[in-house]
């Protein structure tokens, strides 16, 4: 349905954030992640970016769903978006410039302050649901707020 993928990587109360050189999301702190190719399913595409742009090898997701909104032209737009934890022996030294920015483990609480401008757009509003509801679902943003379908 949708053609691309938000994954964010957890260890204890970090979240590995990727600041993007690259338009669309360029200049903020956002998880990993970007288009599904053809014949790959979302979690395929999912696991795939996340080694594309960490060297991670993931299991399973912890939480996942899609988020959608409607864009100014009043189309459906959304994005899949998936949570992954690692445990404490997974090393990756941050931070590590790759060829789509800068990957940084950024504290919990930092990336969820209400005064943090340097996030990408809607990820405060869904992130909290993504670390607070194990499983699937669907979330829909409408006028600055979340709703769990």
């Amino acid at each position: 349905m949708f053609k691309y993928t938000v994954c964010f990587i957890k260890n204890k109360n970090e979240i590995l954030m990727l600041n993007r050189e690259k338009p669309p999301i360029m200049g903020v702190w956002n998880g990993v992640g970007g288009k599904i190719e053809k014949g790959e399913s979302p979690d395929e595409g999912a696991l795939r970016e996340v080694f594309e742009e960490t060297d991670l090898i993931v299991d399973n997701y912890f939480s996942k769903g899609t988020v959608c909104w409607e864009s100014s032209k009043g189309v459906t737009e959304g994005i899949y978006v998936y949570l992954y934890e690692v445990s404490n022996n997974v090393k990756l030294d941050t931070p590590k410039k790759t060829r789509e920015g800068i990957l940084d483990w950024k504290s919990i609480d930092w990336v969820l302050n209400p005064n943090n401008l340097g996030i990408a757009d809607k990820v405060s509003h869904y992130l909290p649901v993504l670390l607070n509801e194990e499983g699937n679902y669907s979330i829909k943003y409408k006028n600055g707020k979340v709703h769990i379908l």
